[in-house]
């Protein structure tokens, strides 16, 4: 057994959301023994999730208040925000104790506040942007696949979601914010990060698992900047696409399917396209609550090796892409070559 049980509580804020829920279920998975607290402002709710995983409470969280509400000497492991923190106060909170701060809801063009604050306390507490696809787990499965070829060329990743899975309020905010404040997608084109704001650039036609057509749109996630600093693909994107609730399979829930096509060459020279695909019938907010508790796991030690020392960090560089690509089929997701 490891120190789990020795640990202060992990604090998830937002922690009985759609997202969050599914967070908290994987930590527990992961680690049976490490406490939890569930900060939320309905307690009542955050309170069910807590008797229903075990060895966790259930906080009431003011994020208008620079101790977040919580009673004098509270004390955590790590804090974890899922939800949009404008305030920024829950950073400042977890760099006040000391601990890991993992930030879920900032997209590419978010992070420039937090890179700030980190840049004044660089030693205050490691600091993760978890703003990525899936809670990172589809940048980690990229890594994971990319070791395959000597040299990446471009990386296209293309993604088909039910037309009823919109994820909860925090999603729908994110959603919101993307349409009103930067429609504009990042992505890497011919070695140049661009804001595409042709509809060329912002669209793809791309084929899904069972070659199925559909036409995808770029989304600005962190993954194209993750991707690009650790392989220097001169391509890379990220595209969505709605499945209409008609053309599910009869008896199929609202689940979605990741296709992750890599181009490059071999170790011998000769050019290779690897294509992989990951299905998954949960709502995409199970994957996304996954690469969130893997992350926590990590973070503390609790697999993997010590504890994160403070710096800022993506999660291809905390977490080992093959134990995440392993967890996830553990869990039920089926990854294969396609």
């Amino acid at each position: 057994m490891n120190n789990a049980s020795k640990l202060n509580p992990v604090l998830f804020v937002g922690g009985s959301g759609v997202v969050g829920r599914r967070a908290v279920k994987a930590l527990r998975d992961l680690q049976p023994h490490l406490p939890i607290r569930i900060g939320a402002r309905d307690v009542t709710k955050a309170s069910a999730l807590a008797r229903e995983v075990g060895h966790a409470d259930a906080v009431r969280i003011d994020l208008e208040r620079d101790d977040l509400g919580l009673p004098p000497g509270s004390a955590f492991s790590a804090v974890v925000v899922l939800l949009k923190d404008d305030s920024l106060r829950t950073l400042r909170y977890a760099q006040d104790q000391g601990v890991p701060y993992v930030s879920f809801s900032d997209f590419v063009f978010d992070i420039g506040p937090e890179v700030a604050l980190h840049v004044q306390r660089p030693t205050a507490a490691p600091t993760l942007f978890l703003g990525h696809f899936l809670g990172g787990t589809v940048a980690l499965a990229t890594v994971h696949f990319a070791r395959e070829l000597a040299k990446v060329h471009a990386i296209r990743i293309s993604a088909v979601f039910d037309e009823e899975d919109v994820g909860g309020p925090a999603a729908l905010g994110d959603m919101d914010r993307v349409a009103k404040g930067v429609p504009s997608p990042l992505i890497r084109k011919e070695g140049r990060f661009l804001w595409a704001t042709s509809e060329a650039d912002i669209t793809r036609t791309f084929q899904g698992v069972d070659g199925t057509p559909w036409n995808g749109r770029a989304y600005p996630l962190l993954d194209v900047a993750s991707l690009a600093a650790v392989t220097d693909a001169s391509d890379i994107r990220l595209d969505f696409a709605l499945r209409p609730a008609s053309r599910r399979a009869p008896g199929q829930g609202p689940g979605h399917e990741v296709i992750i096509e890599l181009e490059g060459v071999k170790a011998d020279g000769t050019p290779s396209l690897v294509r992989h695909a990951l299905v998954d019938s949960d709502v995409h907010s199970g994957l996304s609550g996954k690469g969130a508790a893997l992350a926590v796991e990590r973070l503390l030690g609790l697999t993997g090796g010590a504890p994160v020392k403070p710096g800022l960090y993506s999660p291809e560089g905390v977490l080992d892409a093959a134990y995440v690509v392993s967890r996830l089929q553990e869990w039920g997701t089926r990854i294969h070559r396609v």
